[in-house]
């Protein structure tokens, strides 16, 4: 058997539930910012850019369960209907969203690092 077809194997696996845990979020995330809007009026803009995010969070359960990019691009747009409305109204916001990053890009490199190792405990070859 293939070790590097099973380490892939594993490394999608991750990357699938993660994925899926990550639009889990975002679903309730923006679901409950739709729900409070009855007590907090949104602007306009944020409410139809936050209706589309949920549609298509909701959505990618079903047409993007196949596909990792379109998973990873409807994550990345919903974040952004999230984040960059409130930062361009409060730009001060944007330094404790750079301060998350630290975390973010450490999780990130440590994923990089687990999808590239093989499943004999070292790196495997690049080709």
């Amino acid at each position: 058997m293939n070790t590097s077809a099973a380490a892939r194997g594993t490394w999608d696996k991750v990357e699938f539930y993660t994925s899926y845990f990550l639009l889990t979020v975002l679903a309730s995330v923006i679901g409950t910012r739709l729900g409070f809007d009855g007590v907090w009026q949104m602007p306009k803009i944020d409410l139809v850019l936050s209706i589309i995010a949920l549609l298509l969070v909701i959505g990618s359960f079903w047409f993007a369960r196949h596909h990792r990019r379109w998973r990873l691009w409807i994550i990345a747009f919903a974040s952004a209907t999230q984040l960059v409305p409130m930062v361009v109204r409060q730009p001060v916001l944007l330094l404790p969203l750079l301060g998350a990053l630290i975390p973010v890009a450490i999780l990130v490199g440590c994923l990089v690092a687990l999808s590239k190792k093989s499943g004999n405990g070292s790196l495997s070859p690049r080709s």
